[in-house]
């Protein structure tokens, strides 16, 4: 079993036994209704997904950190099968949301990428591309 995947899975499992406990904590009081406000409109759905998110380049530097393991390092291959891994230090934040996007959707096919991208919610992808973009 590779490092990468083990470290991910023993940190979710470290982080999930106390987000279950903290969930299902009973509370002994109740929080009173929020007052009645006028609500603004809602965005349609079609206006929410044009709409692009805005990522933050800090958030990303953290998220990134598994990412430098392989794109990080000029000239590597993989062992198999047998390929070059891209640099994506530099690329546009938009190919890097549509890329990481297609992969966590499986519209993109690499059992490594997707494994990644699945893990991610659309603000993660937003703050990798904002701070993959400005690295040179």
């Amino acid at each position: 079993m590779r490092p990468l995947p083990l470290a991910a899975c023993l940190a979710l499992a470290a982080a999930l036994p106390m987000a279950a406990l903290t969930a299902q904590t009973p509370t002994s009081e109740t929080a009173p209704a929020p007052a009645p406000t006028a609500a603004a409109p809602a965005a349609t759905p079609a206006a929410q997904a044009a709409a692009p998110m805005t990522g933050n380049a800090d958030k990303g530097r953290t998220l990134t950190y598994t990412c430098q393991g392989c794109h990080g390092i000029t000239g590597y291959k993989n062992a198999y099968p047998n390929y070059h891994v891209p640099r994506i230090g530099g690329q546009s934040a938009e190919y890097l949301v549509n890329a990481l996007t297609e992969y966590k959707k499986g519209a993109r096919k690499h059992p490594t990428m997707q494994a990644q991208s699945e893990s991610f919610s659309d603000q993660d992808i937003a703050d990798i591309a904002a701070f993959l973009s400005t690295v040179k």
